[in-house]
């Protein structure tokens, strides 16, 4: 007969924790800190980059002997990076360039609701 222990899982409380407590660093440098805008973003990047880590060693099992001993798929992450840019630099571009409220300004739009152009 088999014995099984349960044990408690030190890894994901130890990587729940961290995370935790770079979530809180971000949103206190973006909410309440007088750091200049540069910085809070450059530090939240930088609270990403170190929290994404953490997710893929702690919580993903990249190292673990199950996965290969040790062995990392760098194929998916390289194609899992390329998403996240593309994703990264689509909401930029989307924040950035507008496609905001001003849309309709068309003189055929203002000519359907009545209102006039001034000169």
């Amino acid at each position: 007969m088999e014995h099984k222990t349960k044990r408690i899982p030190v890894k994901h409380i130890i990587g729940f924790i961290l995370s935790l407590a770079l979530t809180i660093v971000a949103a206190w440098a973006a909410l309440g800190s007088d750091l200049p805008k540069g910085w809070v973003i450059t530090g939240i990047m930088v609270l990403a980059v170190i929290q994404a880590a953490i997710q893929l060693f702690m919580f993903m099992h990249m190292t673990e002997s199950a996965s290969g001993n040790g062995h990392i798929p760098w194929n998916m992450m390289f194609h899992g990076f390329v998403i996240v840019a593309i994703v990264v630099a689509g909401s930029l571009f989307t924040m950035s360039y507008g496609f905001g409220h001003h849309h309709n300004d068309s003189p055929a739009h203002q000519q359907q609701h009545g209102e006039h152009m001034h000169d």
